[in-house]
């Protein structure tokens, strides 16, 4: 598994109660793994923009097809914000019927990387569980 470095949104080093979620696109076909790609760096190469995002990380497993993120949220409302973003509804408006689509969401009481990537990590694992 590939990861992208953190990529740190607006309300980056504000503290508090966090919600993290963790999105994993697995493609029908790896020839649209280029594509999604490049649809999620133009996103995360936004990130500031968006209030109540803490940051995100892209993570991929190109042989296995799959890519998605591990993004740290003030709350549900701005992880619903995002979902409503824009630029992210036309992303999945365009990728949606090329793959299956999971995704959790957990809450912490605090930001820590380490702690949420090895959690992550874990879902994200074959077999692994929220």
């Amino acid at each position: 598994m590939l990861r992208s470095s953190w990529t740190p949104g607006a309300d980056h080093g504000l503290g508090g109660p966090v919600l993290v979620s963790v999105t994993d696109f697995t493609l029908d076909r790896i020839t649209d793994l280029p594509g999604v790609h490049r649809a999620a760096r133009r996103l995360t190469a936004r990130w500031q923009e968006l209030e109540g995002a803490h940051g995100v990380w892209l993570w991929t497993s190109p042989t296995a097809r799959r890519c998605g993120a591990v993004a740290v949220w003030r709350d549900a409302v701005a992880l619903h914000r995002f979902v409503i973003w824009p630029p992210h509804t036309t992303i999945v408006r365009r990728y949606r019927t090329r793959g299956t689509l999971t995704s959790t969401t957990w809450p912490s009481p605090h930001f820590d990387p380490t702690t949420t990537w090895t959690r992550a990590r874990a879902i994200l694992r074959p077999g692994g569980a929220p």
